[in-house]
């Protein structure tokens, strides 16, 4: 059997490792509810559940690379000046794209924004902390451990698809997911994926993936007043739609179901695609 579980170096098999990581996860998770149902409620303005799950997938991460010898930031996850600095970078790159899109809607006749005078600076600051735990548990549980090994074994582009695929599926059961509006939010987050995959191979490390990410759903909705994946915001403004299809606007579902967003996402790629990164970045060499 050792054809099946290791490969010729004796090693475990990387599909082997992406199986691992998801048992643990599932097994953490499973073990955690208690916890998190315990939890005050009370406390959780302050930590929002998604940083229990931040928590769960940073041990699995741990517990998978204690089995290769491997510290965390083998992974990307070296939090030192530059981490901080690219998740600041990737911040401003995410709220970026989004705005662009919005200018390009904004543009075509799509809407226009009226201020929200129910929210103010708290609600901004709140919503930036807990779409950073969003950000920070969907990059490590998909640009992470599993997603890496899955490049050691399937190459680069074989990882970015089937993880661009899962990484879309996981939002199909969000509110809005029907007709037109799944078919092209579908698309945008698998794009999405793909740009953030690229994000983590040109700087070896999840800072980068994590900023844009935080910036995307951020300004999407608690600056702009979008829905986020479906998921309404407490913007510091509110689109008023203008009749026009929500193939165009994104709808009630938020920017990510616009063909605008196909657009942006896709000069986007493209311009990753041509940067050649930083020094620490992932090289072709490792991807085959």
């Amino acid at each position: 059997m050792r054809h099946v579980f290791l490969d010729d170096q004796g090693s475990v098999r990387n599909g082997w490792k992406v199986l691992e990581f998801a048992a643990l996860l599932t097994t953490l998770d499973f073990a955690s509810a208690p916890l998190v149902q315990l939890w005050p409620a009370a406390w959780l303005v302050i930590l929002p559940g998604r940083w229990f799950e931040v928590v769960i997938s940073l041990v699995a991460t741990w517990l998978c690379l204690r089995t290769e010898g491997s510290p965390l930031a083998d992974v990307g996850l070296r939090l030192d000046r530059r981490f901080l600095a690219e998740v600041a970078l990737g911040s401003l790159g995410g709220a970026a794209l989004m705005l662009a899109t919005a200018g390009l809607i904004h543009g075509l006749g799509g809407f226009h924004l009226v201020r929200d005078p129910g929210t103010g600076p708290a609600a901004l600051a709140m919503g930036a902390w807990s779409f950073l735990a969003v950000a920070c548990f969907e990059e490590v549980l998909f640009r992470g451990y599993a997603f890496q090994r899955a490049v050691r074994g399937l190459g680069f582009g074989g990882a970015q698809a089937v993880f661009a695929l899962a990484f879309a599926y996981l939002h199909w059961d969000n509110p809005g997911m029907v007709g037109a509006t799944r078919a092209w939010a579908t698309l945008n987050i698998a794009l999405a994926a793909l740009l953030l995959g690229l994000c983590w191979r040109r700087t070896g490390r999840l800072a980068l993936p994590i900023g844009v990410h935080l910036g995307w759903n951020w300004t999407q909705g608690n600056l702009l007043g979008f829905g986020v994946s479906g998921t309404e915001a407490p913007g510091w403004w509110t689109p008023v739609f203008h009749g026009r299809p929500e193939w165009l606007t994104g709808g009630a579902f938020g920017l990510e179901a616009s063909a605008a967003c196909t657009l942006v996402c896709g000069v986007a790629i493209l311009g990753l695609w041509g940067w050649r990164g930083v020094s620490g970045g992932v090289s072709t060499a490792s991807e085959s």
